[in-house]
């Protein structure tokens, strides 16, 4: 019996790749194990603003040089959601269907007690999911046991999940060692995020890498047939 299996980094409110991705796949497993790098999706996405596409950034505590997982990555001013949910209602309060999901997403930002980044990000994971209708199984990489070796690490824990397909997206072609999938009896897919269509958009050209908050309140329920992977 197939299985796909994807290993990914929580983002914060992803883009709607993201989400094709984990709809593609029979489960998820988030590998916040990695190091947390700055400047990266781990903590901020872009908002479609009347002056243009704009970063809101979770702002996080990070210990120098050192080693410093996702998972254990801690916000550093417990204020960040006011302050989101403050410029997301400013920038989408217009939109059709903001409020269709203003409940659930005021909820996440203004009654969220989690200090961690990684378990911040999969609250909004796992409810974007139930907005959609995404059904796959979440996991996480603590719940392996974790070899060595980048490529490695990957096929073992496609072996553990007891995977026969493991999905990844293109920029893993730079350092993805493939052979060792074969060897292991797991075949690549690779995830190709061209041609998605243009949907209505509050403000000026349309923009597609932006969080996918903005695709569910400018479209609504329709959000799934503007996605590849439905």
């Amino acid at each position: 019996m197939s299985k796909t299996v994807i290993i990914t980094q929580s983002n914060y409110i992803p883009w709607k790749g993201y989400f094709d991705a984990l709809n593609y796949a029979d489960e998820f497993i988030l590998f916040d194990e990695m190091q947390y790098t700055r400047r990266d999706w781990r903590n901020r996405n872009k908002i479609v603003t009347e002056g243009g596409v704009k970063w809101i950034s979770i702002p996080v505590l990070v210990k120098g040089k050192y080693h410093q997982s996702i998972n254990k990555t801690r916000v550093s001013d417990s204020r960040w959601g006011i302050k989101h949910w403050s410029m997301i209602k400013a920038n989408y309060s217009r939109a059709p269907f903001f409020k269709v999901y203003k409940d659930v997403f005021q909820e996440l930002y203004l009654n969220n007690p989690e200090v961690f980044l990684s378990k911040i990000n999969e609250k909004f994971i796992v409810a974007i999911n139930q907005i959609l209708r995404i059904s796959t199984k979440i996991s996480r990489c603590e719940d392996y046991q974790l070899v060595d070796g980048n490529t490695e690490r990957l096929v073992d824990l496609c072996l553990k999940a007891r995977a026969t397909e493991y999905l990844t997206g293109p920029m893993a072609k730079a350092y993805l060692d493939e052979s060792l999938f074969s060897k292991a009896g797991i075949s690549v897919h690779w995830l190709d995020y061209s041609g998605y269509p243009e949907y209505p958009q509050v403000y000026g050209e349309f923009e597609h890498g932006v969080t996918i908050l903005d695709l569910l309140f400018n479209t609504g329920p329709d959000a799934r047939e503007y996605m590849k992977s439905f």
